[in-house]
């Protein structure tokens, strides 16, 4: 999936929850604070699926659980 896409949908998913989100880059990783949850991601243009759907976990806290099903 290409980051970029990934980043809009975590953009979209913050936006309609109503919770903070911020994109701030680092050295290799951008690094993205949704509500209270910090996490980064790689800054390849593809990222693989397995490591999406591990970011999209991380995220549940913030944006309830499974909200990148929906």
């Amino acid at each position: 999936m290409k980051r970029t896409a990934v980043i809009k949908k975590i953009r979209r998913a913050a936006k309609e929850a109503g919770v903070q989100f911020e994109v701030t880059e680092g050295g290799n990783h951008t690094r993205l604070l949704v509500g209270t949850v910090r996490t980064t991601i790689g800054r390849h243009s593809e990222v693989a699926e397995g490591a999406v759907e591990a970011l999209y976990k991380q995220l549940e806290p913030a944006l309830g659980k499974g909200w990148w099903k929906r």
